[in-house]
């Protein structure tokens, strides 16, 4: 399992190669230049396993901001958790 404490300060989208919905978020992040770590969960099982427990579901992305999970790309929920975790104003 991953460091708690390091998740916190950071974003991370949980995405799959396929998923367009992943590829819009990322593609948000990108144009607000917010850092994120992106991971495939095709690729890394302990990582899907880990989404799974957080969102209590296996559909992707799953973005996690601070204490805040999101699952599917809600653009104004993103932002709200982004502002309410510090990320953006």
């Amino acid at each position: 399992m991953s460091d708690t404490a390091t998740d916190k300060n950071q974003v991370i989208v949980y995405s799959t190669t396929w998923c367009g919905f992943c590829h819009q978020a990322i593609k948000y992040f990108d144009e607000i230049k917010v850092d994120y770590k992106d991971i495939d969960v095709e690729k890394d099982p302990k990582a899907a396993e880990e989404m799974v427990k957080k969102s209590n579901q296996m559909g992707v992305p799953v973005i996690e901001i601070g204490d805040t999970i999101i699952v599917g790309f809600d653009r104004p929920k993103v932002e709200t958790a982004l502002k309410t975790a510090g990320f953006i104003k």
